[in-house]
């Protein structure tokens, strides 16, 4: 859980006056050597990382009562604060990962489908690269598993699927992260050939309200939580982050159609074994 350490303004005033007044009194001297203040917004950053959004606590609404069977029904549902990245992890920082640890863990599992013809990462005289002009693109055929230790590895997790739908949609219901106009290509890339991905800054447009891009097509992203119906309850063992249950994915990919890119669709018609990685599924890290 992160903890606001947000100031209001009206307090920051009267803090103010109150060192002055101490000042002037002689009873302090004050030295002001510099003020970290965390404001309740959007693009608020994580520490010093402003790779991460955070997301403030309190309810939001999750699914949608006229979407497909898996989505229903719209319920409430209450989270503390948490942290997610802006931007989906790319090839260029997975390679990072490899280099460090390898395509395999020490329990033998595949971290990346290195000879998949759709990865963009491979082994260029001993080190892992990012093929040339995909360093910026998603990163796909990741198993959850690999996104998973990827994620550990930078100290972070793999967001929840109540999480991500938050950071996702806000707390306005909202149909798409950039309101609930259409999707059309200035905003997401969907609609594209088998493995036509794109740059995960390119489109601030499609920005959701904490200004996550690429939430919705690109590429689906993995979450922690396990696949099951609704409503969410985190307690229901979907967290429990054990080797089998089937993983959710989120938010649609480059080659999805308009109506899989939504904030509720939750990838039903994707294989979702943790294992295997996709050419349209990539993941991005929470805190």
């Amino acid at each position: 859980m992160v903890e606001l350490r947000a100031v209001p303004g009206r307090a920051r005033h009267s803090l103010a006056h109150r060192a002055d007044a101490h000042d002037r009194r002689g009873r302090h001297r004050v030295k002001i050597l510099s003020v970290a203040l965390l404001i309740a917004s959007p693009l608020i950053c994580y520490g010093a990382d402003t790779s991460m959004a955070v997301v403030p606590a309190g309810p939001f609404t999750m699914g949608h009562d006229t979407g497909p069977e898996d989505e229903r029904p719209a319920h409430r549902v209450t989270l503390p604060a948490f942290a997610i990245d802006r931007l989906p992890v790319t090839n260029a920082d997975f390679a990072e990962f490899l280099n460090a640890v390898g395509p395999m863990n020490n329990r033998g599992e595949r971290l990346y489908d290195v000879d998949d013809p759709d990865a963009r990462i491979h082994l260029e005289k001993g080190r892992w690269r990012a093929d040339k002009g995909y360093e910026k693109h998603p990163v796909v055929e990741v198993p959850w598993v690999g996104a998973r230790e990827y994620c550990a590895w930078r100290g972070k997790r793999l967001p929840t699927e109540a999480e991500w739908e938050k950071a996702a949609r806000g707390t306005d219901a909202r149909r798409y992260p950039w309101g609930n106009e259409p999707p059309d290509r200035t905003r997401a890339q969907f609609g594209a050939a088998y493995n036509e991905t794109a740059p995960v800054d390119l489109r601030p447009a499609g920005a959701s309200p904490y200004g996550l891009y690429d939430m919705v097509g690109n590429a689906w992203e993995w979450v922690a939580s396990a696949y099951r119906p609704y409503p969410y309850r985190s307690d229901d063992g979907r967290e429990n982050l054990v080797p089998g249950p089937v993983r959710g994915t989120r938010g649609g990919g480059h080659d999805s159609p308009p109506d899989q890119i939504t904030t509720t669709q939750r990838g039903r018609t994707l294989s979702r074994n943790p294992a295997a990685g996709h050419h349209n599924i990539g993941f991005r890290c929470a805190k």
